[in-house]
Protein backbone atom coordinates (compact mmCIF):
# COMPACT_ATOMS: atom_id res chain seq x y z
CA UNK A 1 0.00 0.00 0.00
CA UNK A 2 1.05 3.67 -0.68
CA UNK A 3 2.32 5.70 2.48
CA UNK A 4 3.32 2.75 4.07
CA UNK A 5 6.75 2.79 5.91
CA UNK A 6 9.03 -0.64 5.23
CA UNK A 7 10.49 -0.48 8.60
CA UNK A 8 13.07 -3.31 8.26
CA UNK A 9 14.62 -0.53 5.25
CA UNK A 10 17.14 0.87 7.52
CA UNK A 11 17.41 4.26 4.64
CA UNK A 12 13.62 4.46 4.36
CA UNK A 13 13.01 4.46 8.25
CA UNK A 14 16.02 7.17 8.17
CA UNK A 15 14.16 9.15 5.93
CA UNK A 16 10.96 9.26 7.42
CA UNK A 17 12.51 10.23 11.05
CA UNK A 18 13.68 13.09 9.64
CA UNK A 19 11.07 14.13 7.69
CA UNK A 20 9.50 13.88 11.63
CA UNK A 21 12.25 16.01 12.72
CA UNK A 22 11.30 18.78 9.86
CA UNK A 23 7.76 18.47 10.67
CA UNK A 24 8.02 19.23 14.53
CA UNK A 25 10.22 21.72 14.02
CA UNK A 26 8.12 23.87 11.64
CA UNK A 27 5.52 23.35 13.78
CA UNK A 28 7.70 25.02 16.59
CA UNK A 29 9.39 27.87 14.79
CA UNK A 30 7.14 28.44 11.73
CA UNK A 31 3.56 27.92 12.87
CA UNK A 32 4.68 28.76 16.92
CA UNK A 33 2.60 25.78 18.27
CA UNK A 34 4.17 25.31 21.73
CA UNK A 35 2.76 21.37 21.25
CA UNK A 36 4.81 21.08 18.41
CA UNK A 37 8.19 22.05 20.04
CA UNK A 38 6.99 19.85 23.19
CA UNK A 39 7.34 17.13 20.10
CA UNK A 40 10.76 18.92 18.42
CA UNK A 41 12.27 18.22 22.03
CA UNK A 42 10.81 14.47 22.40
CA UNK A 43 11.81 13.92 18.87
CA UNK A 44 15.38 15.20 19.54
CA UNK A 45 15.73 13.67 22.87
CA UNK A 46 14.79 10.21 22.69
CA UNK A 47 15.14 9.93 18.37
CA UNK A 48 18.36 11.84 17.85
CA UNK A 49 19.90 11.59 21.14
CA UNK A 50 21.11 15.15 21.04
CA UNK A 51 20.64 16.56 24.69
CA UNK A 52 22.31 20.19 23.31
CA UNK A 53 19.53 20.63 20.89
CA UNK A 54 16.55 19.46 23.31
CA UNK A 55 17.46 21.96 26.00
CA UNK A 56 17.28 24.29 23.66
CA UNK A 57 14.01 23.73 22.47
CA UNK A 58 13.12 23.31 26.24
CA UNK A 59 14.39 26.36 26.85
CA UNK A 60 12.42 28.16 23.91
CA UNK A 61 9.32 26.43 24.58
CA UNK A 62 9.44 27.30 28.77
CA UNK A 63 10.43 31.17 27.69
CA UNK A 64 8.84 31.83 24.99
CA UNK A 65 5.25 29.96 25.36
CA UNK A 66 5.38 28.64 29.39
CA UNK A 67 5.08 25.35 28.53
CA UNK A 68 4.45 23.27 31.81
CA UNK A 69 5.93 20.05 30.23
CA UNK A 70 8.69 21.84 28.95
CA UNK A 71 9.52 23.52 32.08
CA UNK A 72 9.45 20.37 34.10
CA UNK A 73 11.79 18.90 31.68
CA UNK A 74 13.96 21.94 31.00
CA UNK A 75 14.03 22.06 35.02
CA UNK A 76 15.59 17.89 34.75
CA UNK A 77 18.00 19.25 32.93
CA UNK A 78 19.05 22.62 34.82
CA UNK A 79 19.43 19.53 38.33
CA UNK A 80 21.72 17.37 36.63
CA UNK A 81 23.42 19.55 34.15
CA UNK A 82 22.39 18.05 31.35
CA UNK A 83 22.20 18.90 27.34
CA UNK A 84 25.08 21.47 28.35
CA UNK A 85 23.78 23.41 30.66
CA UNK A 86 25.32 24.56 33.72
CA UNK A 87 23.75 22.74 36.53
CA UNK A 88 21.56 25.22 38.85
CA UNK A 89 19.32 24.16 41.27
CA UNK A 90 18.36 27.91 41.45
CA UNK A 91 16.75 27.92 38.02
CA UNK A 92 15.68 24.10 38.20
CA UNK A 93 13.23 25.57 41.24
CA UNK A 94 12.40 28.57 38.73
CA UNK A 95 11.43 25.60 36.00
CA UNK A 96 9.37 23.39 38.07
CA UNK A 97 8.02 26.66 39.58
CA UNK A 98 6.31 27.31 36.28
CA UNK A 99 5.37 23.92 35.40
CA UNK A 100 3.36 23.36 38.86
CA UNK A 101 1.75 26.75 38.40
CA UNK A 102 0.86 26.45 34.69
CA UNK A 103 -0.91 22.84 35.43
CA UNK A 104 -0.46 20.02 32.45
CA UNK A 105 0.58 16.45 32.42
CA UNK A 106 4.05 17.19 34.36
CA UNK A 107 2.52 19.65 36.80
CA UNK A 108 2.21 17.26 40.04
CA UNK A 109 5.52 15.78 39.27
CA UNK A 110 6.66 19.60 39.42
CA UNK A 111 4.97 21.03 42.41
CA UNK A 112 6.44 17.64 44.50
CA UNK A 113 9.78 18.79 42.98
CA UNK A 114 9.35 22.17 44.29
CA UNK A 115 8.45 21.11 47.48
CA UNK A 116 11.70 19.07 48.07
CA UNK A 117 13.98 22.06 47.06
CA UNK A 118 12.28 24.38 49.25
CA UNK A 119 12.59 21.40 52.14
CA UNK A 120 16.04 20.79 51.79
CA UNK A 121 16.95 24.28 51.48
CA UNK A 122 19.64 23.62 48.96
CA UNK A 123 17.97 26.44 45.71
CA UNK A 124 17.28 29.49 48.25
CA UNK A 125 19.82 31.58 50.08
CA UNK A 126 17.58 31.37 53.43
CA UNK A 127 18.08 27.75 53.47
CA UNK A 128 14.67 25.65 53.48
CA UNK A 129 11.64 26.71 53.67
CA UNK A 130 9.09 24.66 55.27
CA UNK A 131 6.14 26.82 54.46
CA UNK A 132 6.50 26.44 50.99
CA UNK A 133 7.07 22.97 50.99
CA UNK A 134 4.29 22.03 52.73
CA UNK A 135 2.29 24.47 50.00
CA UNK A 136 3.32 22.10 47.23
CA UNK A 137 3.38 19.10 49.02
CA UNK A 138 -0.30 19.61 49.59
CA UNK A 139 -0.33 20.52 45.99
CA UNK A 140 0.83 17.40 44.49
CA UNK A 141 -0.82 15.42 47.38
CA UNK A 142 -4.17 16.65 46.16
CA UNK A 143 -3.13 15.76 43.20
CA UNK A 144 -2.71 12.29 43.96
CA UNK A 145 1.11 12.22 44.17
CA UNK A 146 1.46 9.96 46.81
CA UNK A 147 5.69 10.93 48.10
CA UNK A 148 4.13 14.26 48.53
CA UNK A 149 1.45 12.82 51.19
CA UNK A 150 4.26 10.79 53.03
CA UNK A 151 6.59 14.20 52.83
CA UNK A 152 3.33 16.16 54.30
CA UNK A 153 2.97 13.38 57.24
CA UNK A 154 5.94 13.75 57.69
CA UNK A 155 6.50 17.20 58.34
CA UNK A 156 4.06 17.35 60.35
CA UNK A 157 5.87 15.20 63.07
CA UNK A 158 8.70 16.62 63.12
CA UNK A 159 7.91 20.44 62.96
CA UNK A 160 10.49 22.94 63.06
CA UNK A 161 11.62 25.95 65.13
CA UNK A 162 9.89 28.18 62.51
CA UNK A 163 6.77 27.94 62.86
CA UNK A 164 5.56 24.81 62.02
CA UNK A 165 3.96 23.01 64.83
CA UNK A 166 3.94 19.35 65.31
CA UNK A 167 0.71 17.96 64.71
CA UNK A 168 -0.06 14.09 64.29
CA UNK A 169 -3.60 14.28 63.52
CA UNK A 170 -2.71 15.95 60.19
CA UNK A 171 0.45 13.94 60.03
CA UNK A 172 -2.04 10.72 60.26
CA UNK A 173 -4.45 12.23 57.75
CA UNK A 174 -1.61 12.19 55.04
CA UNK A 175 0.29 8.84 56.13
CA UNK A 176 -3.60 7.56 55.42
CA UNK A 177 -3.52 9.55 51.96
CA UNK A 178 -0.20 8.08 51.11
CA UNK A 179 -1.08 5.06 52.45
CA UNK A 180 -4.39 5.01 49.88
CA UNK A 181 -2.26 5.68 47.39
CA UNK A 182 0.12 3.06 47.17
CA UNK A 183 3.06 4.33 49.39
CA UNK A 184 4.73 1.24 51.36
CA UNK A 185 5.94 3.55 54.28
CA UNK A 186 2.63 5.82 54.55
CA UNK A 187 1.17 2.78 55.72
CA UNK A 188 3.60 1.43 57.88
CA UNK A 189 3.86 4.80 59.91
CA UNK A 190 -0.08 5.39 60.33
CA UNK A 191 -0.18 1.71 60.94
CA UNK A 192 2.49 2.50 64.37
CA UNK A 193 0.49 5.78 64.52
CA UNK A 194 -2.79 3.94 65.30
CA UNK A 195 -0.78 1.27 67.54
CA UNK A 196 0.63 3.97 69.65
CA UNK A 197 -2.62 6.04 69.49
CA UNK A 198 -0.70 9.49 67.90
CA UNK A 199 -2.75 11.56 66.28
CA UNK A 200 -5.58 9.40 67.46
CA UNK A 201 -7.29 6.59 70.25
CA UNK A 202 -5.27 3.27 69.92
CA UNK A 203 -6.68 1.04 67.51
CA UNK A 204 -4.67 -1.97 67.08
CA UNK A 205 -7.09 -3.83 64.60
CA UNK A 206 -6.76 -0.83 62.30
CA UNK A 207 -3.03 -0.55 62.99
CA UNK A 208 -2.95 -4.35 61.93
CA UNK A 209 -4.59 -4.20 58.46
CA UNK A 210 -2.47 -0.90 57.71
CA UNK A 211 0.85 -2.81 58.77
CA UNK A 212 -0.64 -6.17 56.41
CA UNK A 213 -1.20 -3.71 53.72
CA UNK A 214 2.51 -2.17 53.81
CA UNK A 215 3.75 -6.05 53.93
CA UNK A 216 1.50 -6.60 51.18
CA UNK A 217 2.85 -3.48 49.06
CA UNK A 218 6.22 -3.96 49.99
CA UNK A 219 5.68 -7.33 48.52
CA UNK A 220 4.42 -6.46 45.32
CA UNK A 221 7.65 -3.72 44.71
CA UNK A 222 10.00 -7.21 45.34
CA UNK A 223 7.62 -8.47 42.84
CA UNK A 224 8.08 -6.07 40.30
CA UNK A 225 11.43 -5.72 41.08
CA UNK A 226 12.46 -8.61 40.14
CA UNK A 227 10.35 -8.91 36.59
CA UNK A 228 12.24 -6.20 35.73
CA UNK A 229 15.48 -8.32 36.68
CA UNK A 230 14.61 -11.02 34.30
Amino acid sequence: MAGLINFEDEKEVKQFLDNIGVEFSFQCYKEKDPEGCQRLADYMEVVKKNYESTAQVLKHNCDTYGHGESCYKLGAYYVTGKGGITACLKTAYSCFLRSCNTGGKKSIDACHNVGLLAHDGRAAEGGPDLGAARQYYEKACAGGFAPSCFNLSALYIEGNSKGLAPDMTLALKYANKACELGHVWGCANASRMYKLGDGTEKDEKKAEELKNRAKELHGLEKERQLKFGE
